[in-house]
């Protein structure tokens, strides 16, 4: 469903926007990339399965970078899942250190945004929902928030 109009992604409360990705360092070494590509899914299917694991969406890229953004209800829920030994993460986490480590053939990175109210904004034309207007409440932009300084300092 694209959306035409002009529209904006409000959300309630503090949130957190989670990236997270890899690097293939050695594209023939795909014994070595592929099962950490392949970690992800699994973890994904397993947050979905739960609607009290905090995320709320995601979208990904691919490429020799690959690029997840995660949008989750707080850093609580998200540290939660990280460290819990009964889910997908920490074995996935301690293959990876077990069989690449730092040797170098793959990259894994993440950054974690804590984000509060005034402190973002959003704009979508011509879209489907996507990223925050996918978990968020899509409204109108016009009036004050047609533009993305009226976006960021708007009134809820």
């Amino acid at each position: 469903m694209m959306l035409r109009e002009r529209v904006t992604a409000q959300m309630t409360g503090d949130f957190v926007v989670f990236l997270i990705g890899m690097r293939i360092n050695h594209l023939w070494k795909i014994h070595r990339w592929l099962p950490v590509a392949q970690a992800m899914p699994k973890m994904l299917r397993e947050l979905y399965a739960r609607p009290d694991s905090g995320l709320l969406g995601h979208e990904m890229w691919f490429g020799r970078t690959t690029i997840m953004v995660q949008y989750w209800c707080s850093s609580e829920h998200l540290m939660a899942y990280a460290k819990d030994r009964n889910l997908a993460h920490l074995p996935a986490w301690r293959a990876f250190n077990n069989a690449i480590g730092t040797n170098g053939d793959v990259g894994i990175w993440h950054e974690t945004y804590v984000i509060s109210p005034g402190s973002f904004e959003n704009i979508y034309v011509n879209m489907p929902p996507f990223g925050l207007g996918k978990v968020g409440a899509l409204v109108s932009a016009s009036g004050q928030k047609a533009t993305a300084e009226g976006r960021l300092t708007a009134s809820d």
